[in-house]
């Protein structure tokens, strides 16, 4: 089988295999959406493999979907952020999203896109997290935000440069995305009491539980470091 044959059937079996591991559909109505979106891709540059494209766009509407039944997501986004502040909610805050969507997409066999970590308002009460989509070698300005937060699950993306959000590149969490480094939010991963999910408001705040933990392995003590407030 030729090599270009070989690589798009080796892709078709991964998109099969996620979609099968994801195991929840994305709504009806999101169809237009993942073709849209997977063209809007595409037209990233003349380089960018369409199967990569599909990818990135199924799985990004599959697991917006699938954590908003998973999480009990309530519109609006911010209403979920203030459960999970009483304690009726775990999960759902900006960066939880970027996060778990991120987690999916970095598996990906990706080599004519790459996955970045965009922040904005960084730990302020209006920080923000996203996941963006560009070509391979392009800066973060020139692709898309996939953001599952604002909607409640419902995926929204489109040019960084037309988003609101003054978007800048965090370069620990890209370098995750990215395959090139360790996951500095791996204690989303880890159970946490109710009261330690509402403290974790910004995504440097639940670094922090994992920092703790670095801490005192190395000998050090930061407990006096006062956690970001949202």
């Amino acid at each position: 089988m030729p090599p270009l044959a070989l690589r798009n059937f080796i892709f078709c079996l991964t998109l099969a295999a996620a979609c099968c591991v994801l195991a929840h559909p994305a709504q009806a109505g999101d169809a237009k959406s993942i073709k849209r979106f997977r063209e809007a891709i595409v037209a990233l540059a003349p380089t960018v493999d369409p199967a990569e494209a599909a990818l990135v766009s199924e799985i990004s509407h599959v697991t917006a979907r699938r954590l908003q039944k998973q999480w009990r997501v309530v519109p609006p986004a911010n209403f979920q952020n203030f459960l999970i502040h009483v304690g009726a909610r775990e999960r759902g805050f900006c960066f939880h999203w970027a996060h778990d969507i991120g987690a999916q997409l970095k598996k990906l066999p990706l080599k004519t896109l790459e996955l970045h970590w965009a922040e904005a308002h960084a730990n302020s009460r209006l920080e923000h997290n996203v996941v963006v989509v560009t070509a391979r070698g392009q800066p973060l300005r020139s692709g898309y935000i996939i953001d599952g937060w604002r909607a409640t699950g419902r995926l929204l993306w489109w040019p960084v440069l037309k988003d609101e959000y003054p978007w800048r590149n965090n370069e620990a969490e890209t370098a995750w995305l990215q395959n090139r480094g360790p996951d500095p939010l791996k204690s989303l991963d880890e159970p946490v009491q109710h009261a330690d999910s509402r403290n974790q408001t910004t995504r440097k705040s639940a670094e922090r539980p994992l920092q703790r933990v670095t801490a005192r392995k190395n000998g050090r003590d930061i407990r006096g470091h006062e956690a970001a407030r949202a």
